[in-house]
């Protein structure tokens, strides 16, 4: 197959150096067909969740850890909704909706998005201008800028092949594990507490926008567009894997990739589901009444007072890795939606830049980092819902899917998690917040 270039993201990506995923790398094993989560899983391990999560941790303890499970378990559904879009139909969720959209509903649906990509890059900079604060004692814009040349340097590693791209984003993923979860082993949390706090419940209205910006930061809206171009690009480059044309090979072989796709989501998102909790968990064990941290810098202070310097600069570099890997996942998902939406393709340098500016104006503007980063999370839940029900929606149609639409037990849990989702977003307009 001849490879279809683009100033951004391929629009089918090889593998480079890599086995393609046909009959031969099917039999190789599972190992060579991980992958594609870990990227999209990125997005569930942003600044943004430090900040939701050090909030959550600090103002109530253990109160809302249960939010974080359930965010998790919904996001594993539907993570694997995208992955299981992509690799069936060989198309990524918003070349879909850019098919079967009037013009001005594309625009309008892609108006939406663009401001749920300047939200996710907001949080993902800010992060990682902290971290080198913190580190460094830079200026935020300095650290800001730092951020946002570095990212595009992780994002030329994609042009050349998604497997290299994948390597270094699950290599910084693993510095944030270490960075964010060593603090857990040096102060236990309360076992009590934690069980206590998987009872569902709120204390107040600030609790409930609490939850929401958790609930954003869990359940990305980018990343579920970005999960099904990953899938196709990486399993199904050659166009659907399940059609009038397809052969019964094909569909054993969709069948195989499916198997493989989940253990990839639901390894990658428990892995990010213990760092969440794990960042609430060393919140409310060590933060909670504690001065100032309601402020990232504040909580890393916290952090060195309760537990040493050590454990300090281990969470800083789990920050900045957090925001580094984030920032260029965040660029690479607003191209894959710009390239489908609107058939447009920019490079990715020019579209790096443009989602830079407004995190660098806050920055400069003076705007208190922390409180930046929980509304922006805030942003993100209201737009989960513009992701999701297209997702369902397509997933469940045969005339899509195919034999791979949604079974009953699927399309139930997957509207369900809509249902949550929406109703507690209406649930933030109802008490005025």
């Amino acid at each position: 197959m001849t490879e279809r270039r683009t100033g951004t993201v391929p629009a089918r990506a090889r593998d480079d150096g890599a086995a393609r995923p046909g009959r031969a790398s099917l039999g190789r094993g599972l190992l060579p067909l991980l992958g594609p989560a870990f990227v999209a899983a990125i997005a569930y391990v942003d600044p943004g969740n430090v900040a939701a999560n050090i909030t959550s941790g600090a103002r109530y303890g253990y109160l809302l850890v249960w939010v974080l499970v359930l965010a998790n378990a919904m996001a594993v559904l539907v993570q694997y909704q995208s992955a299981r879009l992509g690799i069936v139909t060989g198309r990524s969720l918003p070349e879909l909706l850019g098919d079967r959209l009037p013009r001005g509903r594309r625009i309008a649906f892609w108006v939406q998005a663009e401001v749920v990509a300047a939200a996710t890059d907001v949080a993902e900079v800010i992060g990682g201008a902290i971290a080198l604060q913190l580190l460094f004692d830079l200026p935020l814009v300095v650290g800001g800028v730092i951020v946002g040349v570095v990212s595009l340097g992780l994002l030329t590693v994609q042009g050349r092949g998604q497997r290299r791209f994948e390597a270094a984003v699950v290599a910084l993923l693993a510095v944030i594990t270490v960075g964010f979860v060593t603090a857990l082993f040096v102060s236990p949390p309360d076992a009590g507490g934690v069980l206590a706090g998987l009872v569902p419940r709120f204390a107040g209205t600030d609790s409930v926008l609490v939850a929401a910006s958790m609930l954003g930061a869990t359940v990305m809206p980018h990343a579920i567009y970005l999960h099904s171009a990953l899938a196709r690009d990486r399993h199904a480059p050659d166009g659907a894997s399940a059609g009038p044309e397809a052969t019964a090979a094909d569909h054993r072989r969709t069948r195989r990739l499916l198997g493989a796709t989940r253990w990839d989501v639901v390894g990658a998102l428990v892995l990010a589901g213990a760092v969440n909790v794990a960042l609430l968990l060393v919140a409310a064990a060590n933060l909670q009444g504690a001065d100032g941290t309601d402020t990232i810098a504040g909580a890393h202070a916290a952090i060195v007072d309760a537990l040493g310097p050590t454990i300090g600069v281990v969470f800083a570099v789990g920050l900045l890795a957090s925001g580094l890997a984030s920032t260029s996942v965040g660029a690479y998902a607003g191209a894959v939606v710009m390239g489908g939406l609107l058939r447009v393709r920019v490079p990715l340098a020019a579209r790096r830049i443009v989602t830079l500016v407004p995190a660098l104006l806050l920055l400069a503007g003076g705007v208190e980092p922390t409180w930046a980063l929980v509304l922006s999370q805030v942003v993100l839940s209201f737009g989960i819902a513009f992701a999701l029900v297209p997702l369902l929606w397509l997933t469940g149609r045969r005339d899509v899917m195919g034999e791979f639409a949604d079974g009953r037990w699927m399309r139930l849990g997957g509207w369900t998690c809509a249902v949550l989702i929406v109703g507690l977003n209406v649930a933030l307009l109802v008490l005025g917040v």
